[in-house]
């Protein structure tokens, strides 16, 4: 099913007898539920584009790609940077703006400016009794009871099937500098990133490629790019001497996980306390790992079938299998976590038809 409007969105879901699984491009989607496919890619379109105040409204079924050329016209962007999961998870088609909210696609530049739900201002979505919800704006502002527009961001359809989005925008950096340190250990790496992050020359990326080397993202004016890289590399002179690499190139792979393309073998997803991170790494016997966002997020590439939270045991953090086959690919949730959850998609999809089963729903 592929409507063409809301009304007819809400019209499937309040008529639906079984399960529907809701999707947008399907470029992105981890874990398995069944149902009758849902599509969102028939709503499509720009409605509202403002570039002065830094806005943008479009309907959840608009390409990503398309978004995203018609900002760089303007010399704009969305502020999170979005990943592309295509390469890492085999997968072809479109990614949609719906399917990047629902999963709360955030790439490198997290660290700074904050994740895809960070820029939402504004949301429009079905809920599992086909009623149409308005939550937010066009303009930042304070609501009151559910904050909807963080909640449906990072809820995988499980609340509702999203129909449109507000978004502020952030001007495209007029140039940008990656410095490199080679050679240091994980636990060496984690601490500069540490260091630099902490620092005040405005840090917009840092990873650790081991083998490869530590990477530190700075964007902005030109002459302040090259003011704050130099400042950053006398900064972290205990870490060695850094390459100051001109651009940003490297870091569509690093945000992309193209580090695993092509690799045989299951991809975890780890959110945990930099600290705590190279310790979890030798402990999960990874074939392959990249961190990102200083250390708060490492992606791991283990033998096909491993269970690796079996393997880490009680950790502080969650970590998500995102390619790979076996039951709960979501972090299963605390007793007082899973009873709210419980209660939010008994208010808003009491009938448990949307993406039933996925996050333990």
């Amino acid at each position: 099913m592929r409507p063409a409007t809301e009304a007819d969105l809400a019209g499937i879901i309040r008529d639906a007898t079984s399960p529907l699984v809701v999707q947008g491009g399907g470029t992105r989607a981890i874990g398995q539920c069944d149902g009758t496919v849902l599509e969102t890619g028939g709503l499509s379109g720009v409605e509202l584009y403002e570039p002065g105040a830094l806005t943008l409204v479009a309907r959840a079924g608009t390409p990503l790609a398309e978004v995203e050329a018609l900002l760089g016209k303007e010399n704009q962007r969305l502020p999170f940077e979005v990943p592309d999961m295509r390469g890492l998870l085999g997968r072809t088609g479109q990614s949609t703006l719906g399917g990047v909210v629902a999963a709360n696609a955030s790439g490198p530049r997290r660290v700074q400016v904050g994740a895809a739900r960070d820029s939402l201002i504004g949301v429009r979505f079905v809920d599992g009794r086909g009623a149409v919800i308005k939550n937010g704006g066009r303009v930042m502002k304070n609501v009151t009871g559910y904050d909807l527009v963080k909640l449906l961001a990072g809820s995988w359809g499980t609340l509702g099937v999203i129909s449109e989005v507000s978004f502020k925008l952030l001007p495209l950096p007029e140039a940008g500098a990656t410095l490199i340190l080679p050679g240091l250990s994980d636990a060496q790496a984690v601490a500069a990133m540490s260091s630099a992050l902490g620092s005040p020359f405005e840090v917009s990326g840092a990873a650790h490629w081991p083998g490869q080397g530590t990477f530190l993202r700075i964007e902005g004016f030109s002459a302040s790019v090259a003011y704050r890289a130099d400042r950053l590399r006398a900064h972290l002179a205990a870490y060695g001497l850094a390459e100051v690499e001109p651009g940003t190139d490297r870091w569509m792979a690093i945000r992309d996980v193209a580090p695993f393309h092509g690799r045989a073998g299951d991809v975890w997803r780890l959110s945990v306390k930099p600290s705590d991170a190279p310790e979890l790494v030798v402990r999960m016997g990874a074939e392959a790992v990249l961190y990102d966002w200083g250390g708060g997020l490492i992606w791991a590439l283990v033998a096909p079938g491993s269970d690796l939270r079996a393997r880490l045991g009680v950790f502080s953090g969650h970590a998500s299998r995102v390619r790979g086959d076996g039951p709960g690919a979501f972090q299963p949730e605390p007793v007082g976590v899973a009873a709210l959850t419980a209660g939010l998609r008994a208010q808003f999809d009491p009938r448990q038809i949307l993406n039933a089963g996925l996050m333990g729903a």
